[in-house]
């Protein structure tokens, strides 16, 4: 492998996005737009339940646990395209407890079942209605203890608009659910 200096890297960087300003396809500016565009919010979370028992209940069973979870925001889920992994296309149906969207279609675009690692991304709908042209919830589950997970999650987006702006609660909505899903899967349905 060939390693550069930083010096001519980065300016073979600047040729290369000097060059990118005049191309004119489709799929050149989009490369670079997400390159800048693309922010991150990470948190993480531990939970009282072991990791196979989760992995199981965040990346196979979600669409039959979600509306028992939480009915009075999601109503219910189908699997429109897949088996459940990579590529599959769920649609959740929101119920009266989430008054501004009332569908969100998320494709599963990461899936390592070896690492325990899932990634949702919204294709339509919800987040894509207000505001956002990407948005992604990546799921990281590390084994901390027989009956104890360490969740990392990451939330990618991008803004539709100018503004650069993630709302405050996405993260606490996401640890919601999670701790929603915790206390499913200890508890039992409500």
């Amino acid at each position: 492998m060939c390693i550069l200096p930083y010096k001519i890297l980065s300016s073979l960087m600047i040729d290369i996005i000097s060059l990118a300003s005049n191309i004119d396809t489709p799929l050149f500016p989009r490369i670079l737009r997400l390159r800048v565009m693309i922010k991150e919010v990470k948190t993480q979370v531990n939970v009282g339940v072991g990791v196979d028992v989760l992995w199981k209940a965040l990346a196979k069973d979600l669409k039959d646990i979600l509306p028992k979870m939480m009915p009075n925001l999601v109503k219910d889920t189908e699997m429109l395209e897949g088996d459940g992994g990579l590529g599959t296309i769920y649609l959740f149906n929101f119920g009266p407890g989430i008054k501004t969207v009332t569908y969100q279609k998320e494709r599963v675009s990461e899936f390592d079942e070896s690492v325990h690692r899932i990634g949702l991304e919204v294709i339509e709908g919800g987040h894509l209605d207000h505001g956002f042209s990407h948005h992604k919830a990546t799921f990281q589950l590390t084994s901390t203890g027989e009956q104890e997970t360490l969740i990392d999650v990451t939330i990618s987006y991008e803004s539709a608009t100018e503004e650069d702006i993630m709302p405050p609660n996405t993260p606490s909505s996401t640890l919601l659910f999670i701790k929603n899903l915790e206390n499913y899967l200890v508890h039992g349905a409500p």
